[in-house]
């Protein structure tokens, strides 16, 4: 398998996006959820993942879909940033793909400064988004996580 074309592909309602697989540490049900004070609208809260409080991030808000409350079939994407452990709030996970080179396009190559949208994957009958972690908070919301995730830990 060549690392740099394997990505995990989860499902929010309809849309079915990717991360790189390097950066995906493992997938766990859904679980309750503690409300973190003053975090970011996008993180309803922090959960315990083995001795290890993190934020849970709604990216659902990112792609223009409804909020909803947490279902006990969804999953939490635990994954890894350049700053901290994240869980990503998700529908669903439908597994790991490993396209051709020539099935991923970068992100620069359709249209310049896309975000947090690394690239799209593109198979014969659907485009799936390639997400980049490390690029999903602004760096307000990361200021403000930073804040309240220190106040969790007092």
């Amino acid at each position: 398998m060549n690392g740099e074309y394997q990505y995990v592909v989860f499902v929010l309602d309809e849309l079915r996006i990717a991360l790189h697989l390097s950066g995906v540490e493992r997938v766990i049900w859904a679980a309750a959820v503690t409300p973190l004070p003053e975090a970011p609208v996008s993180v309803p809260g922090v959960i315990n993942v083995g001795g290890r409080i993190m934020p849970v991030v709604d990216i659902r808000r990112r792609f223009g879909l409804p909020g909803r409350e947490i279902e006990p079939e969804d999953r939490f994407i635990i994954a890894h940033t350049s700053r901290r452990m994240v869980a990503l709030w998700v529908d669903g996970v439908d597994g790991v793909v490993e396209p051709a080179a020539e099935e991923v396009t970068q992100a620069a190559d359709i249209l310049p400064d896309m975000g947090y949208v690394d690239g799209v994957i593109e198979l014969p009958d659907e485009v799936i988004l390639i997400h980049n972690l490390d690029r999903f908070l602004s760096m307000e919301e990361e200021r403000i996580l930073e804040g309240a995730m220190e106040g969790e830990a007092s």
